[in-house]
């Protein structure tokens, strides 16, 4: 089978993960564009307990990124996962009952406690080999910006029909299909490492937070969701003084979610074979830092070009954003060490949760004292910093991945660890007993001959 196309393995793991995502994510994004108008219907809700109960949900899940994401490294992904699904299914029947802003912010702090993206996405980088990870990280990526542009529609229309408590009844359902999809759909795996239970959690903890490849990539998607939140601070407000309805704000970002994706597809293909992730890279960073200062033009009526004018920044914007949301987590899966990847995971999702959380109460701040050229220039300050930081990066690791493949009952997990990852070069493997096949990922030094007998590899 060539390199360049996904195993049937791999081809399910990715559908069922990326349906995994648009489910919950829906249940997240529909509230965006809704949450504030309805809090004023609960008793006790002042303005500020209204943007608390819309940001509490970051906030938890910055919290709980890291815990959950090592947890996975210990006891598997599915649990976890599994977990966290049914304290957003809690979270949301407590919102939904709630009488008072209170209720609705400890709904959704429960819900947020759910902190399962770091986990998926060391699930993600398990089921997938290195030369199609990026691919999958793209179409993750993909239905994470459709179900955005999904949300944006549905929200409204049903907080029209069903309220807000219905909005977070449907949530909840959202993530009981999503339930459904982990336990009977997403492929079960055991993933072994060369030393997968010698390292203490701290010192996989350590090891992350002082890994300055690792840490370029956290601050990285800091900044990265900082500048999405902060300026749909005032994006929304702008494309209504443009001209733009509320209720048509869809019209708009549908097809700048499409062709920004499809946009930078050719570059992800392009720099996955030729091997130019670094070069890529930086120059999407710049790319964002560009779309920021033209979003400041537009502000200040350089270019005063109304709705045509915004939705060029957000395209430009877009396209970067899809890429890097894509590149990022590939990125960060090839430079961790062996058996860390939820650990790595959980602190990658922490930081890109908090600038989530850290982008729109900044923007909001900025936006109520110098309105949205502030909020611009702030976003432009952290592109062009996250340029800087992320300059003196290096390129991934160079390895490789085999696909090993034995006959019934002749090995299992435990079997394969002891013989197959004590090999000079192997660093790290995944193993999926039913179909008797399993990912080694080897340095390219690795030795296949080397490998015992009865194990068959491409």
């Amino acid at each position: 089978m060539s390199s360049h196309a996904m195993n049937p393995i791999e081809r399910r793991a990715v559908a069922s993960l990326a349906i995994l995502y648009v489910f919950r994510m829906l249940g997240l994004f529909m509230l965006l564009p809704v949450l504030s108008l309805y809090a004023a219907q609960y008793k006790l809700s002042t303005p500020a307990l209204a943007g608390l109960a819309l940001g509490v949900y970051g906030f938890s899940q910055a919290l709980l990124q890291i815990p959950l994401g090592m947890l996975s490294d210990r006891i598997g992904r599915k649990p976890v996962i599994v977990g966290g699904l049914l304290l957003f299914i809690a979270g949301g029947f407590v919102a939904a009952g709630a009488e008072t802003i209170y209720g609705v912010i400890i709904g959704r702090l429960l819900q947020g406690a759910g902190a399962i993206a770091s986990t998926l996405t060391a699930l993600l980088a398990d089921v997938t080999r290195e030369q199609q990870r990026s691919k999958a990280m793209a179409a993750i990526g993909g239905s994470i910006g459709l179900s955005f542009a999904v949300a944006m529609i549905l929200g409204p229309m049903l907080a029209a029909k069903l309220g807000i408590s219905g909005l977070f009844l449907t949530t909840s359902a959202l993530a009981g299909v999503g339930l459904f999809i982990t336990l009977f759909i997403v492929p079960s795996v055991r993933v072994q490492s060369t030393d997968p239970a010698a390292k203490p959690l701290a010192g996989l903890l350590k090891n992350c937070l002082t890994d300055a490849g690792l840490m370029r990539l956290n601050l990285g998607v800091f900044a990265l969701h900082a500048m999405l939140m902060a300026i749909f601070v005032v994006v929304p407000t702008e494309l209504e003084a443009a001209g733009l309805p509320r209720t048509g704000h869809w019209h708009l970002y549908l097809p700048v979610m499409l062709l920004s994706f499809l946009a930078m597809l050719p570059f992800m293909i392009f720099a996955e074979r030729a091997g130019r992730q670094r070069e890529l890279f930086l120059l999407i960073v710049g790319v964002m830092c560009g779309a920021m200062l033209l979003g400041l033009a537009q502000e200040i009526d350089a270019l005063n070009s109304g709705v045509l004018g915004l939705g060029l920044v957000l395209l430009v914007f877009f396209f970067g954003f899809n890429y890097l949301e894509a590149a990022l987590p590939s990125l960060v899966s090839r430079a961790v060490h062996a058996g860390g990847k939820g650990t790595a995971m959980g602190v990658y999702a922490s930081f890109q949760f908090m600038g989530a959380f850290v982008g729109g109460l900044v923007g909001g701040w900025l936006s109520g004292l110098w309105g949205g050229v502030a909020v611009f220039l702030f976003a432009a300050i952290l592109a062009a910093a996250w340029l800087f930081v992320a300059w003196p990066m290096q390129g991934p690791q160079k390895t490789e991945s085999l696909t090993l493949h034995w006959a019934l009952g002749a090995w299992n997990a435990e079997k394969l660890r002891e013989e197959v990852l004590s090999l000079p070069g192997a660093l790290d493997m995944t193993v999926f007993e039913e179909q008797q096949l399993a990912y080694l990922r080897v340095l390219p030094e690795f030795d296949s001959g080397q490998l015992p007998g009865g194990i068959n590899h491409d």
